[in-house]
């Protein structure tokens, strides 16, 4: 069965039983598939829809106009994404998709960026596309308040303090991803998809998805099952970076992406990391009586580093 829809209206409530109620349906999904699909989140429906019309205006561009802000032009991950770039599933063939990268824009004077902190840094914007940079920015300042709301209902869900992310989330590291999804080939390479399968690095990740789906999650032995596209919702899921803050309690589940529409697939992704130097240690609640942390401690940008090189390693 697809994961379960939650409403976030009640951590808009001044009532402490309606916040609890959102993390205790939280608590749940996260106990199990670590995905679930978030509605009355606030993020108005003409703003998602302006994000997915510049991101088929702008894949549609020439390659020569596109390739004008290849992220191999950036020294912070920043820019288009060409096909067959990255390979998140070991193994498999180059994933079958384009891509665009935004985060937070810094320039040189910032010194973040003096001291070549990973993943800080300009973005690029593509010419002749007047819009775009506008739409960017607005959906981007939006999406890090509801990652905001997101990480204060989870500190309920593992029943801390609802402040108790508060500072992870003060100034944090964040990537707004376009992705562009070209139809499955009739005669694939073997081992071919959209989206090779993995798992997200940072906290928690909030997908719009189109209304062509694709989506696929790995379920314990039930398999892979659909996370199809619900209008007005977000899929969201919690990436490596909450499973190893909680020694695997809450799962950072496996998915990826196979395109056999026919059709031309969208999707955007946002991907919360949270404050870079944020030490990341396992929660003492989160382990059972005698049990050792599985992962060292580490910073939110120490993870996200590594995860980068090992996954761009193998393209």
């Amino acid at each position: 069965m697809p994961p379960p829809i939650i409403s976030l209206a009640g951590m808009g409530s001044g009532q402490p039983a309606a916040r609890a109620a959102v993390a205790a349906e939280l608590r749940a999904a996260c106990l199990d598939k670590g995905f679930f699909y978030v509605v009355d989140h606030g993020v108005p429906p003409a703003l998602i829809q302006a994000v997915f019309d510049q991101a088929r205006a702008f894949f549609a561009l020439p390659m020569p106009a596109k390739l004008a802000v290849d992220i191999a032009r950036s020294p912070c991950n920043r820019g288009y994404e060409p096909l067959r770039a990255q390979v998140l599933e070991a193994g498999a063939p180059p994933d079958l998709k384009e891509g665009y990268y935004i985060g937070t824009d810094l320039g040189p004077d910032d010194p973040r960026v003096a001291a070549g902190l990973f993943n800080h840094g300009p973005n690029q914007w593509p010419a002749d596309m007047p819009l775009w940079r506008e739409t960017m920015e607005a959906y981007f300042i939006r999406m890090v308040d509801l990652c905001r709301t997101m990480m204060r209902a989870l500190a309920l869900a593992l029943t801390l303090p609802e402040d108790h992310f508060d500072g992870f989330c003060d100034d944090p590291v964040a990537t707004l991803r376009l992705l562009h999804y070209p139809p499955q080939p009739a005669n694939p390479a073997p081992g071919e998809k959209g989206c090779g399968a993995h798992t997200d690095f940072g906290a928690v990740t909030l997908l719009a998805q189109d209304e062509v789906g694709g989506l696929q999650i790995q379920d314990g032995d039930n398999g892979w099952i659909e996370a199809p596209p619900v209008p007005g919702a977000y899929v969201v899921n919690l990436g490596d970076l909450i499973a190893r803050w909680t020694n695997d309690r809450y799962r950072s589940t496996v998915h990826r992406v196979i395109n056999r529409s026919g059709r031309e697939r969208y999707s955007v992704p946002f991907f919360f990391t949270g404050r870079a130097d944020y030490p990341v240690t396992c929660l003492a609640g989160c382990l059972a009586s005698g049990e050792s942390p599985k992962y060292p401690p580490t910073t939110a940008i120490g993870h996200l580093s590594e995860m980068y090189q090992r996954t761009y390693a193998a393209a």
